[in-house]
């Protein structure tokens, strides 16, 4: 097995495409965007990579795509799951028959944006696994896990990543 040496967030792409994902989306913002700029022009055939217009759009053509039976990951950062939680506890309590992993990076500290927020709390709120990764070898694997654990339960698995 030839060894790479990745990033977080290529770590998290690398698998996604791994675990057979079909839809890749989200919205640019930093720490999260380098998971789709990781893929920009190079995703494989049959995988479809794109930036939505707000995280609520990305979670929603994510969501719809889990729906239809597939594999779907959906990136945002903190801030972002704000705006798009109306859709994620509606995917929670709707359930969804294909893996659906929302990634989402905080920022303890506030070393890249506005707020420093915990999503945890958000995973809490709405009864839903979040899983917390601390290396990037554990990114990757916790990733592919989420989404074996996404089908398993029938509905969404927040992997949640930080900038520290």
């Amino acid at each position: 097995m030839k060894k790479l040496n990745l990033s977080g967030n290529e770590a998290v792409a690398q698998a996604a495409l791994s675990a057979g994902v079909k839809l890749i989306t989200g919205y640019p913002g930093t720490p999260s965007s380098e998971v789709i700029d990781s893929l920009w022009g190079r995703a494989p055939a049959g995988v479809t990579v794109e930036w939505s217009v707000n995280e609520k759009v990305a979670l929603d053509e994510a969501g719809a795509c889990a729906w239809a039976g597939q594999r779907a990951l959906c990136t945002m950062k903190r801030s972002g799951l704000n705006g798009a939680y109306d859709s994620l506890i509606s995917f929670v309590y709707s359930g969804c028959s294909g893996g659906l992993v929302v990634y989402v990076c905080d920022d303890p500290g506030v070393e890249s944006g506005m707020p420093e927020q915990d999503v945890r709390g958000f995973a809490q709120m709405s009864d839903m696994p979040v899983l917390a990764p601390a290396s990037v070898a554990a990114r990757y694997w916790l990733t592919k896990y989420a989404f074996e654990r996404s089908e398993k339960i029938g509905g969404p698995v927040l992997v949640r990543s930080g900038t520290k």
